[in-house]
This record gives C-alpha cells, structure tokens and sequence, in this order.
C-alpha cells in the first residue's frame, strides 16, 4: 500500500489547525487576552447596553483595514469636535504628557468599554488633573461619527485610540 506525500501533509495540517484552535480557546477561557491591548468587559466600568456585534474574540485594530481614521469628516472633523468642547484648565502648571483613551467601535458605530493611559512627555507613568481626564473622555464618549468598517461586505468591529498631547493643561497635538 502506497501512501502519497500530499495525503500525509495534508493530514498533519488539518491536525495542526484544529489543535491551535483548540489552543486558542483555551486562553481566553482561562481569562487570558487574545492579544496584547485587547479590552475585555468590566462591569464597573462599562456600559452594560454596549455590545459587540461579533464577539469580543473577533476585535481588530482599527488600522487592519488599511481603511484609515474612519470618523465622519475625517480626523480634522474630529479634531474641531474635541477643540469645540474642551476647556483648559487654570493652573494647569505641571499637566503636561500624553494622554490616550481607547475603545471600542462596533459594527454599527457605537462605541464603548473606554480605558485611559496616561504618561509625561518622557513616556514615564503619570496621573492627570481628573478635571483634564474627565472632560477629554465625556468628550470623546459624546461624539457620534465613528464610522463601521467592514470587510468583504462583512461589519467589523474595531479597537480605536486616540492620543491627546497636553502641555500645561492646553491640547497641542492629537493623534492619530
């Protein structure tokens, strides 16, 4: 009996395939992340309405698309939001660094489970005037234009951040 290569390959991939899938599952069961960066619901956080229109395993970044900024208007729309609604603080001295806030944007353009990071301007941990934190992050809870992606006709589900630069309690730069 002759057993061809090609049956033998083909065996071990399929083999191959169903234990890493199998793997994989066994991660996140086990409460790991998918991977680095992912956001997982929290309770005490998050908006129980918000939901994922296709489960929290399948969140890309929002740059996998090769689609861009996906805001109505484009980033400078979004831009002008931000400056519209936001108000410096006074004495606002030593509030300078980077502060950035990451959510999610779900198929139908919704978004939540908001987390905020923030560090000075050598990239070194710090902790914001709360006044700063929360104004930037019910501002950026407020807006509506994030727009879905979508990919072969399919709606995605995206991982989104924004980038405040603050120097002295003024916004100098927003990225991305």
């Amino acid at each position: 009996m002759k057993i061809h290569f090609e049956y033998i390959l083909l065996c071990f991939l399929v083999l191959g395939a169903i234990s890493c899938k199998t793997e994989q599952k066994a991660q996140v069961s086990q409460g790991y992340l998918r991977m680095i960066g992912d956001i997982l619901p929290d309770t005490s956080l998050d908006d129980p309405e918000f939901l994922t229109c296709n489960g929290d395993d399948r969140v890309i970044q929002y740059f996998n698309t090769l689609e861009g900024f996906r805001y109505t208007g484009e980033k400078s729309s979004f831009v002008a939001e931000i400056k519209k609604f936001y108000k410096p603080i006074e004495n606002a001295e030593g509030q300078s660094g980077y502060l950035r806030i990451r959510f999610i944007v779900n198929c139908k353009g919704e978004t939540g489970r908001f987390r905020v990071l923030s560090s000075d301007l050598n990239y070194q941990e710090k902790e914001f005037d709360s006044a700063i934190v929360n104004q930037l992050l019910e501002v950026v809870k407020s807006l509506n234009g994030w727009q879905p992606l979508s990919h072969e006709g399919k709606p995605l589900d995206y991982y989104q951040y924004v980038i405040f630069k603050i120097e002295k309690g003024n916004i100098s730069e927003i990225l991305p």
